[in-house]
């Protein structure tokens, strides 16, 4: 069992015969009253997004999640295809559960897919990557303030802060979980 006091990004639960996942949450503590916990869950079975509010006390059963790392192997436009490393077997994936890791997966890349009887609802990448930048303005020789930032975007198409010396064609890593530049490669 959780409670809704405990919700963290990613947890599952079951509620109301349904499996959800929080996607976002907060602890509010207003001056006058009880406290709550404002999230927003994903049905895991259908998809569909809702904001709801929970008593931090209310007690959930947790949802048991089989994960599998796997390979991206393509799109065809409406559907991702992943590959199940031990078994080869290729499984599709929607648009809509795989929205979050596109800014950080390639072809080939390899996953973490979250699975719940049988169908897959999550895809998370590495929480580290090393993307190529394919644009973003030349840094000014000598330009070098600390703490000076410029747009890039990598080649997967996702635009991130990066400091002024970052150049077309370097290689940089970036952290999935906040999307932020970590160094250089």
């Amino acid at each position: 069992m959780i409670s809704a006091g405990d919700f963290r990004k990613g947890i599952t639960f079951v509620m109301d015969g349904d499996v959800y996942q929080v996607v976002d949450f907060q602890h509010v503590k207003p001056g006058k009253g009880a406290a709550f916990v404002r999230a927003k869950i994903r049905s895991v079975l259908n998809g569909g997004i809702k904001d709801t509010t929970f008593n931090p006390s209310e007690k959930f059963e947790n949802a048991v999640i089989e994960t599998t790392e796997m390979q991206y192997l393509y799109s065809d436009g409406e559907l991702y295809y992943f590959m199940d490393n031990s078994t080869y077997e290729q499984i599709p994936v929607e648009r809509s559960y795989v929205e979050e890791a596109l800014n950080f997966i390639r072809e080939n890349d390899n996953v973490t897919v979250s699975i719940y009887q049988g169908k897959p609802f999550s895809v998370s990448p590495n929480n580290f990557v090393e993307l190529e930048v394919t644009e973003t303005e030349p840094g000014l020789k000598g330009d070098t303030s600390s703490g000076a930032t410029k747009p890039a975007t990598v080649e997967t198409g996702f635009t991130l802060l990066v400091p002024l010396f970052v150049d077309r064609g370097d290689v940089i890593r970036i952290d999935t979980r906040s999307g932020e530049y970590m160094s250089r490669v």
